[in-house]
């Protein structure tokens, strides 16, 4: 995936969208119609109930998240495109882990966990699921250390990520229709 912008890395784009029908669908086929693959994609609602934010992260030089973005902004249903990738933001994932937990191996189990700020969540007599929360390196890391011991199952969600500071300047899509902080029903809605 290499368009002469540079060597490819990980970005994580941040897109605000209409909350409706399909739009999953639509962005999710921009970026395998182009061939993009899509490494990790959490979408929820904001406060606004008809807009949700996807937190997509791709990997791609600078031209190919350049026409990433240019392609997102065409889509009719997206408000707000923003790559976080070099503004400052904080992200995280969640993930679930089910490790075997054979009697010798529960207290390092259980301090593996603590070190990791991980929960136990669920215990059975031959097994634990722990719940930990952080950036990617924390998460594998903490799939690392268990890997000897004898993991069964990961479930990892998508990252997601958000600015840090009060209020983001965003690249906005065109669009013909009002703003959402412009809809008197919305409170406090930043743009």
């Amino acid at each position: 995936m290499n368009g002469n912008g540079g060597e490819p890395r990980k970005h994580t784009i941040s897109v605000l969208v209409e909350n409706k029908f399909g739009v999953l669908s639509r962005v999710a086929g921009l970026f395998s119609a182009r061939g993009y693959n899509i490494e990790s994609l959490s979408v929820g609602e904001t406060l606004d109930a008809s807009v949700s934010r996807m937190t997509i992260v791709v990997t791609g030089d600078e031209f190919v998240i350049e026409q990433v973005t240019k392609q997102l902004h065409k889509l009719i249903d997206v408000i707000k495109v923003n790559d976080l990738t070099d503004d400052s933001h904080v992200e995280r994932e969640l993930v679930l882990i089910r490790v075997n937990a054979e009697p010798q191996h529960r207290a390092e189990i259980l301090r593996t966990a603590d070190i990791f700020r991980a929960r136990v969540i669920d215990v059975t007599p031959t097994s634990f699921v722990l719940e930990a929360t952080g950036d990617e390196g924390k998460v594998e890391a903490l799939i690392e250390l268990l890997r000897p011991i004898g993991i069964q199952e990961v479930v990892r969600t998508g990252k997601v990520a958000i600015t840090r500071g009060p209020k983001t300047r965003v690249k906005r899509a065109p669009s013909s229709r009002p703003r959402i902080s412009e809809d008197p029903r919305v409170v406090g809605f930043a743009d």
